[in-house]
């Protein structure tokens, strides 16, 4: 046991003597003295077409004024109003449409193109700016969770990166916990931090740039909790960073959005992403699963009184026996590609698989032709929160349904006729049911929906966050816990914001904090199934 600390303490003594030089002492920060941020543009010269149009009267065709523009077609509003004043503009755009056959009749302006000529001109352009970034090091992730662990005292890494060509990071600072710290003639800088508490301290960092200005001043919330996992002789260190600018694991799903750290040491069971496929597997006698196989003749259940399927085609007993096998099987087919969704996506595999019970029992088609669709039964409100709240994914299915540039605009400011026509796309994306096919379900399009259900748990999440900040005024990571704030997200999913805002309403009426045990007795009346469904899939 003695060999084996002095092994740690000279493991430790020979990496700070090669870091030495990368680290800065931490010291209280001084008066405010903001770096001047991105401040780079380069003019470039252009060529252009320059078109000259006149402006004439219809009546006795007397010239007007003089438009020059760089851009084919008639001249815009605008540059009549820039080039011929406010009075020519005004009647410009009130004049009453002229009949070309009746045009001695006509009153206004007419425009024609007179002149065209090869023009150059200067444009400022913006340059991409300095960048700094967040690391850890001789730190490993913990598996399937966002969680690092270090063996000695955590060394947190910055970074600078310069984008201009014979440009160079001069220097890294920044502030930590309010301490400010420094590193000089380096575009890396390296110091050990203390163990915080569950809240973790504030992180501001930014580089500056031979080019005489800086990066923007980035923001991470690091969190340090010292373990000993048993061994009083070895000391653990459980480290998670929130930052846009973070280059390790991905953190949690929606925990950077939210603010807010998962518990020590990793999220609960129902929030965990397994290592591998087979930790997913389960073995839950579904009825209604069993029904459709039964239906399908994936099962033979004719042995059994009637046929396993009583009138309503609600399985009986036997009918259960029967299809075990199957629905064990069936259930577990989508194990392999959650899993890998997961890890895409950061969304937890066992969250997604326990919606996909909860919400189908993994029959992928339409429940009782009442819309709802899929293997988590999305509807057309589902997804225009999933469309509205994600935008990333918006920018990737919109064009595949319409045109880009009409994507480009966003979601919101769609015409209402192409929202619904997106809403029913991405709603038939994710159902299965094909009367052609074996069973009835294409699977391919199944295997494609898990993805979609993802990004839709994603807009969730981000809709529920806004809801609490909204009716409680504080940030949503600083109202509730990182559990809670995903059971926020499942009421979002299957109720609403509106069954959320309502029940964190009553709560905060009385004086409640923000907790699940304290919001559920106000989901009541059409939210009230939300309840179940939360502590289903949660437990």
């Amino acid at each position: 046991m003695q060999k084996r600390r002095w092994k740690i303490v000279l493991i430790t003594i020979m990496i700070a003597i090669a870091n030495m030089a990368f680290m800065p002492n931490l010291a209280p920060a001084p008066e405010p003295n903001p770096p001047p941020g991105p401040d780079r543009f380069s003019i470039i010269a252009v060529k252009y077409t320059a078109y000259e149009w006149h402006l004439l009267t219809w009546k006795n065709k007397t010239f007007v004024c003089s438009i020059i523009i760089d851009h084919e077609g008639m001249p815009h509003p605008g540059e009549v109003y820039r080039d011929c004043g406010n009075a020519i503009y005004k009647t410009w755009i009130t004049q009453p449409p002229c009949i070309i056959r009746e045009y001695k009749l006509c009153v206004g302006y007419y425009a024609v193109q007179v002149d065209s000529q090869q023009k150059e001109k200067e444009i400022s352009m913006q340059l991409a700016p300095a960048g700094a970034w967040i690391s850890l090091e001789d730190c490993e992730p913990v598996l399937s969770t966002s969680t690092n662990i270090c063996e000695t005292k955590p060394t947190l890494v910055f970074t600078g990166t310069e984008p201009l060509p014979n440009e160079t990071i001069t220097q890294i600072a920044g502030t930590y916990d309010g301490k400010s710290f420094d590193c000089a003639d380096t575009d890396v800088c390296k110091f050990r931090v203390p163990a915080t508490d569950e809240d973790g301290v504030t992180v501001k960092f930014w580089s500056y740039s031979s080019y005489g200005d800086s990066s923007p001043v980035f923001t991470a919330q690091v969190r340090v909790q010292e373990v000993d996992e048993g061994d009083p002789d070895q000391l653990y260190w459980y480290v998670d960073v929130l930052s846009p600018q973070w280059q390790g694991n991905p953190v949690a799903t929606c925990s950077d959005s939210w603010g807010v750290f998962p518990p020590v040491g990793g999220a609960p069971a129902w929030l965990s992403t397994p290592t591998q496929s087979e930790d997913l597997s389960s073995d839950i006698p579904y009825t209604y699963l069993a029904a459709n196989l039964i239906l399908q003749g994936v099962v033979d259940a004719s042995s059994c009184p009637d046929g396993g399927l009583p009138p309503g085609n609600v399985v009986n007993q036997c009918g259960l026996e029967k299809s075990r096998d199957a629905v064990k099987e069936w259930q577990n087919q989508f194990d392999e590609l959650i899993l890998s969704t997961a890890k895409e996506t950061g969304v937890p595999a066992r969250l997604i698989k326990s919606l996909f019970a909860r919400e189908s029992q993994f029959w992928p088609g339409i429940f009782q032709e009442v819309g709802d669709t899929g293997l988590g039964q999305l509807t057309e409100n589902g997804a225009d929160t999933t469309l509205f709240w994600n935008r990333s994914f918006y920018n990737q299915f919109c064009p595949l349904v319409m045109d880009a540039e009409v994507c480009g605009v966003g979601y919101m400011n769609l015409e209402e006729i192409d929202q619904v026509a997106l809403r029913r796309a991405l709603v038939s994306s994710v159902d299965a049911t094909c009367k052609e096919c074996p069973l009835g379900l294409d699977l391919t399009q199944a295997d494609f929906s898990v993805g979609v259900f993802a990004h839709t748990m994603i807009a969730n999440c981000e809709q529920a966050g806004q809801v609490v900040y909204n009716y409680t005024g504080e940030s949503p990571g600083d109202a509730a816990t990182y559990e809670d704030l995903w059971k926020f997200t499942l009421v979002n999913y299957n109720a609403g914001g509106g069954c959320l805002a309502e029940a964190i309403t009553e709560a905060t009426n009385r004086g409640l904090e923000i907790t699940w045990e304290n919001i559920s007795p106000y989901l009541t009346g059409a939210c009230s199934g939300a309840v179940d469904y939360v502590n289903d899939i949660s437990k």
